[in-house]
């Protein structure tokens, strides 16, 4: 990241790896972002000023619990439970025998995955991915499968594999089919995360992928995260829930997206 980045893009970014971190020095932030230490010192008095986070000596906290904090797979994986099957059902219709497949982490790639293993006739399906959780929904089909964790370091909430290492097994793979769920897909802010670490692993593995999928419940549809994904144009097919709002559904589509239903 370099001084170019705008102000304010900067310091959601910043929030957000201080929420990933709960402490950061000024000197590690300046290196991360490619600013000077005084652009970072005035960057955290502004998101002081704002409430968001602490200074303290050296460096910044958050403060207090935010209102946006990244809730827990566990908690995800309750959520919409029904609407992910039937998303996770439609999508692994679209998986052949002999095919290879990357899957990021998340509660939906995982009921994706569980789909997977659930279809007998497939099999030589070879599976990247950087979900603990996703791995483990995957194991029961071995050897019909062949599963590979992307390494990398272990994030809490997601059970994911990223950086950093997090991508360095999946440079120059290529795949059939990428799978990605999201925190969000708008029509003018394109597809975001709930955080950069993961953000960063499903950019690169979209760039692995000759088809890319994003699989989103309905309440994502016109939500924006925190962390920038892609561009609606990177994305091949969004499947969704047949909840989904029709006028964003429209306004998706019109913006030229692909979407299917699932119910």
């Amino acid at each position: 990241m370099t001084e170019s980045v705008p102000t304010e893009v900067r310091r959601e970014r910043m929030l957000g790896l201080l929420m990933e971190q709960e402490f950061a020095r000024v000197a590690e932030l300046a290196e991360v972002f490619g600013v000077s230490s005084v652009t970072v010192r005035a960057d955290l008095d502004a998101l002081e000023e704002q409430g968001r986070i602490r200074r303290v000596r050296g460096g910044a906290v958050v403060a207090g619990p935010l209102p946006r904090t990244e809730p827990s797979f566990e908690l995800s994986l309750g959520t919409a439970a029904v609407e992910k099957a039937q998303i996770a059902r439609a999508a692994a219709r679209l998986v052949g025998s002999g095919e290879s497949v990357m899957m990021g982490a998340g509660t939906t790639t995982a009921y994706v995955a569980r789909e997977l293993v659930a279809r007998a006739d497939l099999t030589e399906v070879t599976v990247f991915t950087n979900g603990l959780r996703t791995a483990l929904e995957l194991e029961p089909a071995l050897p019909r499968f062949a599963v590979v964790l992307t390494g990398g370091s272990l994030r809490r909430q997601q059970h994911s594999l990223v950086d950093p290492l997090g991508g360095k097994l999946i440079e120059g793979v290529r795949v059939d089919t990428v799978f990605i769920g999201c925190g969000g897909v708008h029509p003018d802010d394109g597809v975001t995360n709930v955080n950069l670490p993961d953000a960063e692993m499903k950019q690169r593995m979209l760039r692995c992928g000759a088809r890319r999928i994003l699989v989103a419940d309905s309440a994502k549809l016109g939500a924006t995260s925190m962390a920038p994904i892609c561009a609606l144009s990177d994305i091949d097919l969004l499947i969704t829930g047949e909840a989904a709002d029709p006028q964003l559904v429209a306004v998706l589509r019109e913006r030229g997206l692909k979407v299917e239903l699932a119910g």
